[in-house]
């Protein structure tokens, strides 16, 4: 179940949302009424209250708005029981300071946004000690290692325990710890109006996370990076675990680079199954490994992690997708010899895509140049790869085949920008450029107008995404459902 937060200024509003709420399919809503600006009218808040209730007024000390006194707050409080909401939250400094009466539930909290204690279940006991029905204890997450904690000890409560770590490297927890056995987690009303630390949206929680189809069983596959938020994988993932019916779920992993051992050794104990690897975790995971595809060894990058049978196995969908993607537009896909046998390919970049990109060029046998704005890595690639480096100002001179753009350039938001001038562009040329947001980037645009073959970068992301997803779950990828979702998330923003 999902306890959605609603902190409005004025009954009516708060009123509104939780009716709306309702009409959505939210089984529980908290009323944050230190929010409200005006005196507080219980009555008005529960009385014809369309889903049960938690009051809670929470003081700025803990996070919260209320800037009365504690006495009155208390009051507030003992009202919200006396009235007779499901529910009341009470912090544990002040739990002995307010009875049980009738048949309203207590939930003793204990909040801190500085770290995550060291003995939770120490905290847990001492919580539930105090006349508690339910125990909910938020922390601030200052490392990956404590998602892992705070979920093991809500598995081992003996009470019923609501427990998360908030902030970006908290997220996780909010998400599992239905698996876990939590008997509810919270989302705020709207994604941009988060009450908490890292809290996610109802919508979100609901369309993108499945939450209530999460249980005990439920496999947990994840996209590891840092930052992790603006990631839209798990749009994509979960999406298509819904479509196939599985009891899956795909989680967005934030893990700073000094946390990743230990990440990689906690998976198991979150029952991850399987991971998508980006920035700036791409080369860093090799060591973490104990296993790797042949692909991996030639370019140095890992951008999925798989764990079966206690072997923690690395691979790279990134240049399987790109060359599909390239094949299939010049000829067939795994044609002997390869449509790209010859081809005389401009690469832009030198990142990671690039590197898995040449790759791929060179076990195809294309005649590949490569152009970036750093010119040490451009020589570098180029040598690995038996490319001819040439200066990121002299990338429009070479006569070529395929120009793909392996840089960010024409990314959202720097939309009106291209790698690659309009006027050397002609029919005969294939343009590939792996920025899948927007798909419509600038380059691809010009391509198009000149008559140009153009692949997109949502054509590769939701392939090598597919591709994933088949090492995943070993079945095959519903990619037009994933496609579809890519879409969805680039559009116009909906959460």
């Amino acid at each position: 179940m999902i306890c959605v937060s609603i902190g409005r200024s004025r009954h009516k509003h708060m009123l509104a949302e939780h009716k709306h709420l309702a009409e959505q399919g939210a089984k529980l809503v908290e009323l944050r009424v230190d929010y409200i600006s005006s005196r507080v009218n219980i009555q008005r808040l529960i009385k014809d209250r369309p889903c049960p209730v938690i009051i809670t007024c929470r003081r700025e000390s803990d996070g919260g708005k209320y800037s009365g006194t504690e006495e009155q707050r208390i009051m507030l409080l003992k009202e919200a029981i006396v009235a007779g909401v499901d529910y009341v939250d009470i912090e544990d400094d002040i739990a002995d300071l307010i009875r049980r009466y009738g048949k309203t539930q207590r939930i003793i909290s204990y909040h801190n946004f500085r770290h995550t204690p060291e003995d939770l279940p120490a905290l847990r006991q001492k919580l539930a000690a105090l006349d508690a029905d339910i125990v909910k204890i938020a922390t601030m997450a200052q490392q990956p290692h404590d998602n892992v904690r705070m979920l093991e000890m809500v598995r081992g409560a003996e009470k019923p325990t609501v427990g998360m770590c908030m902030g970006d490297i908290g997220t996780p927890s909010r998400i599992l710890c239905a698996k876990f056995g939590s008997p509810f987690t919270y989302a705020t009303f709207h994604h941009e109006r988060a009450l908490a630390p890292g809290q996610l949206s109802f919508e979100q929680m609901m369309e993108i996370y499945r939450y209530p189809h999460i249980s005990a069983e439920t496999e947990v596959y994840g996209v590891v990076a840092d930052p992790v938020a603006h990631s839209l994988s798990p749009h994509i993932h979960n999406a298509a675990f819904a479509a196939e019916g599985l009891n899956a779920v795909y989680v967005p992993f934030r893990v700073p680079v000094d946390n990743l051992e230990q990440f990689v050794a906690d998976l198991p104990r979150l029952g991850v199954k399987g991971l998508s690897v980006t920035i700036p975790h791409k080369e860093a995971v090799a060591k973490c490994l104990t296993k790797v595809d042949p692909a991996v060894k030639g370019i140095a990058a890992v951008n999925t992690v798989v764990l079966r049978n206690d072997q923690v196995i690395g691979y790279n969908t990134d240049y399987k997708a790109a060359m599909d993607c390239l094949e299939g537009a010049l000829g067939r896909i795994g044609q002997t010899p390869s449509p790209l046998a010859d081809k005389r390919v401009l690469v832009l970049g030198a990142g990671g895509v690039s590197r898995a990109i040449m790759y791929g060029l060179q076990k195809r046998g294309a005649k590949t140049v490569i152009a970036s704005r750093t010119r040490s890595r451009t020589e570098q690639l180029a040598k690995e790869f038996g490319a001819r480096a040439v200066e990121w100002n002299a990338r429009h001179i070479s006569q070529v085949d395929v120009i793909i753009n392996g840089t960010p350039i024409g990314m959202h938001p720097n939309v009106d920008e291209s790698p690659f001038n309009k006027s050397y562009l002609k029919p005969s040329i294939t343009v590939f450029d792996t920025v899948y947001n927007p798909e419509s980037t600038l380059l691809v645009k010009e391509a198009r107008e000149h008559g140009c073959k153009v692949i997109t970068g949502v054509e590769m992301f939701v392939k090598q995404a597919g591709l994933q997803y088949l090492l995943f779950t070993g079945k095959e990828p519903p990619y037009q459902v994933m496609r579809d979702a890519l879409k969805r998330a680039i559009g116009p923003v909906k959460f």
